[in-house]
C-alpha cells in the first residue's frame, strides 16, 4: 500500500511542471485553468430554472465536473460520462444522464450553477467531481471545503444521492497540503455520508500513453478505466435513487 501511494506521488510529481505552466497560462489569459474557454456537455440553456414542472420519467444523474468529466481533447461523447450512459442504457435504462461539467470549473462555479440545474433536472443522483481546478488555482482549501459541503448540502435538500469524486494534487505543492487536501474528499463523504470515489484516475497515472500531449488530461483508452473506478461506488445508488 505505501509502495503504491509512494509510486502514485512519484508520477505527478513527474507531472508538475506541466500543471504549473498550464495554471500561469491560464491566470495570464484569463482563461479556466484548462486553458480553453469554457464549455459544457451541456449548454447552460439546457440547465435554466424553469417554471414549468420538470417532465416525469426516468430519474436523472447529474455530473457536476470540470474538464476530465467534459470529455477536455476527446472527440463527442467518448468520454467516462457518455460511456456511463451507455453503460446505463443497458443494466439501469431508467435512468438519464445530464453531463453538467464544465472545463475550467471550480467549486466556487459549481455551487453557482447548481441550483438552475437541480431545479430543471430534478436528479435522483449527483456525481459530483469538483476540486482541482481550486488547488491549481491557489483558491484555499478552506473555500474550496465550504463549497463542496453546499453544494452536497443543496444536492441532498432537493432529494439526490450524491457520490463524491476524489482527486489528488502534484505534492510539489507542498506534501502536507496535497495528502491534506486529498483527505478532504474523504472527510466530506463521511460527513454527509455519501458515496465516495478516493480517486478518479486510480490505476492511470503510471502509464503516460494514457495522457493526452499536456500528459494532464487522459486520452479516449483512459475513459474504460475512469468509469471502472466510478462504477463500484455508483452501483449500488442506482435502485435507491428516485
Amino acid at each position: 500500500m505505501v509502495s503504491n501511494r509512494l509510486a502514485l506521488l512519484g508520477r505527478l510529481s513527474s507531472r508538475a511542471a506541466g500543471f504549473a505552466a498550464l495554471c500561469m497560462a491560464a491566470v495570464a489569459a484569463s482563461v479556466p485553468v484548462d486553458g480553453i474557454a469554457a464549455t459544457a456537455s451541456v449548454p447552460a440553456s439546457k440547465v435554466q430554472a424553469s417554471k414549468e414542472p420538470a417532465s416525469k420519467g426516468p430519474a436523472s444523474i447529474v455530473v457536476l465536473g470540470d474538464s476530465l468529466s467534459a470529455e477536455y481533447g476527446l472527440d463527442r461523447d467518448t468520454g467516462w460520462v457518455a460511456l456511463m450512459r451507455k453503460r446505463l442504457a443497458q443494466s439501469a435504462p431508467d435512468y438519464n444522464v445530464v453531463n453538467a461539467s464544465i472545463s475550467g470549473e471550480t467549486t466556487t462555479g459549481g455551487k453557482t450553477r447548481l441550483p438552475a440545474i437541480l431545479a430543471r433536472v430534478r436528479p435522483g443522483v449527483v456525481i459530483v467531481e469538483l476540486g482541482a481546478n481550486d488547488a491549481l488555482r491557489g483558491i484555499p482549501l478552506t473555500l474550496s471545503t465550504s463549497n463542496l459541503g453546499a453544494i452536497i448540502e443543496s444536492s441532498q435538500s432537493a432529494g439526490a444521492k450524491v457520490l463524491v469524486i476524489g482527486m489528488r494534487i502534484p505534492p510539489n505543492y507542498g506534501p502536507d497540503y496535497a495528502e491534506h487536501f486529498f483527505q478532504t474528499f474523504a472527510e466530506l463523504a463521511k460527513q454527509y455520508r455519501t458515496a465516495y470515489v478516493p480517486f478518479l484516475l486510480d490505476g492511470l497515472v503510471d502509464d503516460p500513453s494514457l495522457f493526452q500531449a499536456d500528459q494532464i488530461h487522459p486520452t479516449a483508452a483512459a475513459q474504460p478505466h475512469m468509469l471502472d473506478n466510478v462504477w463500484p461506488a455508483l452501483k449500488p445508488m442506482l435502485k435507491d435513487a428516485q
